[in-house]
């Protein structure tokens, strides 16, 4: 996964459990794509606590991941939502028996997810 993206997904799920200053500061470099010195010069910081502000809020998220692993669950729900969407847009080239069978067993690993 790009690191980006990684980055804005940890935060999409466990944003909300970073204090009010550290999500906007994260929100600031990950989001809006400021650099360390637009962000440090704007709230009157150093760069260097910037810096290490975001190393800090990355390993805290990352943890959250370790533990509850919700962005990986929902990767994997995502993954099979596409696979049941290639099977009905590909409907009249399979089966009706096979396609319902195939529905079921993607509906069944969605809901061992869950």
């Amino acid at each position: 996964m790009e690191r980006i993206v990684e980055q804005a997904l940890l935060y999409d799920f466990y944003g909300e459990l970073l204090t009010e200053h550290q999500k906007q500061i994260y929100e600031d470099f990950i989001l809006n794509d400021l650099s360390l010195s637009e962000i440090a010069e704007e709230r009157g910081i150093s760069r260097q606590g910037v810096h290490d502000l975001v190393k800090r809020c990355n390993k805290i998220l990352k943890d959250y991941e370790e533990k509850l692993h919700l962005v990986e669950k929902f990767l994997v729900i995502r993954t099979k939502v596409n696979q049941i969407h290639e099977l009905v847009q590909a409907k009249d080239a399979v089966e009706q028996e096979e396609l319902f069978g195939r529905l079921e067993e993607i509906s069944n690993e969605i809901l061992e997810e869950l």
